[in-house]
């Protein structure tokens, strides 16, 4: 739900954006699915609208679709530094699912997938009335070389025009979906990137869906790096619930799997020459 710039914890702004202050220390909400209203059959992971106790409507990311858990990892670590950034981005929950949900789901594919998703997944706040970008309404260039470089940042290949990912609501864009972003994690420790090899990664700008109106990438590094403290990336990986932090060799513990994303994206952050889109029209 879109906030007005006297809700507490938002800060005006000269422009149009409004600047959230940062959640630091918070933990996201927990919160328990009470419907299971419909399956968005456009998502590749058959995200669900449910309502909540809260009373809230919300897309439900399951933990049971064949992505996993890190998917939802990923949603929140890249979206809570979005919304620490000033970005729009729609609010996250933990939404615990009950078993009674799943049994009187008519169709299989759904009710299965419920099923193994028992438990708690991510409510991601349902906008009523947003629809799609499409190029029409596109936002002010810093807004979008802020966007573009959160992507560069956290290496989101997947915001472009096949998959924008972006939803239009009172006028602004509203950043969705970055289940994509932080690919490391599929594969490490032993597998995947170092932090090393990750920061050096380069990201290739020019078939984003905001490529066009961005303006400067060195500005919004300027204004966006400050913002990425080491207090933030503590904050947003405790965001994320200890059981979708999956173990691995040499990381056997929730703590030390949340000290793995943050030295990526420390590294990233102080290797910005190497990934940092350049030259017109983006210096």
């Amino acid at each position: 739900m879109a906030l007005p710039a006297s809700e507490p914890g938002w800060l005006p702004h000269p422009t149009i954006r409004l600047i959230r202050a940062p959640r630091l220390g918070a933990v996201l909400e927990q919160i328990t699915a009470t419907r299971y209203v419909t399956p968005l059959k456009e998502g590749g992971s058959l995200p669900g609208i449910v309502e909540a106790d809260d009373l809230g409507t919300y897309v439900l990311k399951f933990r049971g679709a064949g992505q996993g858990v890190k998917v939802l990892v990923a949603e929140i670590i890249v979206g809570e530094i979005a919304r620490a950034l000033g970005l729009d981005v729609p609010r996250m929950a933990v939404v615990d699912l009950r078993d009674p949900i799943a049994k009187y789901e008519a169709d299989e594919e759904v009710q299965d997938l419920l099923t193994a998703s028992i438990g708690p997944n991510l409510g991601i706040d349902f906008l009523p009335g947003s629809f799609g970008y499409d190029g029409s309404r596109p936002p002010d260039p810093d807004t979008a070389a802020d966007i573009v470089w959160l992507d560069a940042f956290t290496a989101n290949v997947d915001r472009t025009w096949t998959n924008p990912n972006l939803l239009i609501w009172h006028g602004r864009p509203w950043l969705i979906d970055h289940g994509a972003a932080l690919y490391f994690h599929h594969r490490w420790p032993s597998r995947g990137p170092t932090p090393e090899a990750f920061a050096s990664q380069p990201y290739d700008a020019s078939t984003h869906v905001l490529a066009t109106p961005a303006g400067s990438l060195c500005a919004a590094h300027e204004r966006n790096a400050p913002l990425v403290t080491d207090e933030l990336l503590r904050a947003v990986t405790g965001d994320v619930p200890d059981g979708w932090l999956e173990p691995a060799p040499g990381l056997d513990s929730p703590d030390a799997v949340r000290a793995a994303y943050r030295d990526h994206l420390r590294a990233r952050l102080a290797a910005a020459p190497a990934w940092l889109p350049q030259g017109d029209p983006w210096t």
